[in-house]
């Protein structure tokens, strides 16, 4: 979606009347500034459907400085509330803000500063400038907005292998359940209680092989288990070969996330109640397999307590940083002058903020503008480069014609 800035108001050029005075001193107000957007995030917001319907977004411009220096009113800040587990990125794919906790915020875009009333303006030798600035321009940016959702526990397993099933079994949550891949398209979660604790449990949807690559819906759901901190793989102790399954998704997890496929980890092996889970059960050696039914409940007890003693010991997620150079950057470009066909291009950070920052139609703006530019060096660099009287150059989007 497209975030903008508000831009900042102009500056006034008034003077002030005053009784027999045809011609007070300037006493022009500054504009104010733009107002930014802020995204926060919010637990009263489960998805970013809102978003969806709506995809530009735009802040409130600064008020116009008037006269008596008054300055203009400062444009509202549009604060943008986002789920809890938010992570904003720009269109490159760089992390901005990985909005993580409740009431986490941050200024994506920021509004332009006002522009100066003519009162600053006023020197010994300027005793009544004519002339006021332009607001700077707010800042505007593409984003991409995912959501993954925050939950200590996640389950994890093949389609079918009863996690939904088991996840209605621990919590009060109501996902549906069904004998088909996929029944879950979302990621579910229930509130999970052992003793005083809650617990959050994430019901992430089924993983199939070359989910990792994509396959399936694979990567829209392994994204989800980024921010758990216990991964319980839940495999359908009826199913043919239910080792195989466990191998093929714990090889998932690992392709997707080395950094994921260490964190503690559980394995409930579901279906106990079903006749090969039971043989499966007397004949397995295996260390460290739970043995539960979600339809009968038995072990889930034993499952619960697990839990809580994973999570106990196990540390928070890695956050993803926001990159030091997504937010748009101050960077002060050097001067430079091209020749081309049409004329002169020059760019610069300085003088192209001083023409932005210019009102091209006071011609006491204009005498500043042409002062400034000597004392940047653009008139000199322009004359090396061999500009000639008539030239077009064209500073920004202003284009001018050069006159010694």
């Amino acid at each position: 979606m497209i975030l903008r800035a508000g831009h900042g108001g102009k500056g006034s050029a008034t003077f002030r009347h005053e009784p027999f005075v045809p011609r007070g001193g300037p006493d022009g107000g500054d504009g104010g500034r733009g107002g930014s957007i802020v995204l926060k995030a919010s637990p009263e917001v489960t998805d970013l459907s809102g978003f969806v319907r709506k995809s530009r977004w735009s802040a409130q411009p600064g008020g116009d400085g008037a006269a008596r220096r008054r300055t203009g009113k400062r444009g509202v800040d549009l604060v943008l509330e986002v789920p809890v587990g938010t992570l904003v990125l720009d269109d490159a794919g760089a992390v901005i803000a990985d909005l993580a906790q409740p009431g986490a915020s941050d200024e994506v875009v920021r509004g332009g500063v006002g522009g100066r009333g003519n009162v600053r303006f006023k020197s010994s030798t300027r005793r009544a400038p004519d002339y006021a600035e332009p607001g700077g321009k707010g800042e505007e940016r593409t984003v991409v907005l995912d959501l993954k959702l925050i939950a200590d526990v996640g389950l994890v397993g093949p389609p079918n292998a009863g996690k939904s099933s088991l996840l209605r079994a621990l919590t009060a949550a109501k996902p549906k359940v069904a004998a088909y891949p996929f029944t879950t398209l979302d990621p579910e979660l229930g509130v999970m209680e052992v003793g005083e604790r809650a617990i959050v449990l994430a019901d992430i949807p089924g993983l199939v092989e070359g989910a990792s690559r994509g396959a399936g819906l694979g990567l829209r759901f392994l994204r989800h288990v980024e921010r758990t901190r216990v991964l319980v793989y839940v495999i359908d102790g009826a199913a043919p070969d239910p080792w195989s399954d466990l191998a093929a998704v714990r090889a998932e997890v690992e392709t997707f996330s080395a950094e994921l496929a260490r964190r503690p980890s559980l394995v409930a092996l579901n279906k106990v109640d079903l006749e090969p889970a039971q043989k499966l059960r007397t004949r397995t050696r295996r260390a460290g397999v739970r043995f539960v039914s979600a339809l009968t409940g038995k072990g889930l007890e034993e499952l619960k307590r697990e839990m809580a003693g994973a999570l106990a010991g196990a540390p928070e997620p890695k956050r993803r940083e926001p990159a030091a150079a997504v937010r748009l950057p101050e960077v002060q470009t050097a001067l430079a002058v091209e020749r081309f066909p049409w004329g002169f291009g020059v760019r610069g950070q300085r003088v192209e903020r001083l023409v932005e920052r210019t009102n091209l139609e006071s011609d006491g703006a204009l005498q500043r503008f042409q002062v400034e530019l000597d004392r940047m060096g653009v008139s000199a660099a322009l004359e090396k480069a061999g500009v000639q009287p008539g030239d077009t150059v064209r500073i920004g989007t202003a284009e001018f014609e050069y006159q010694p």
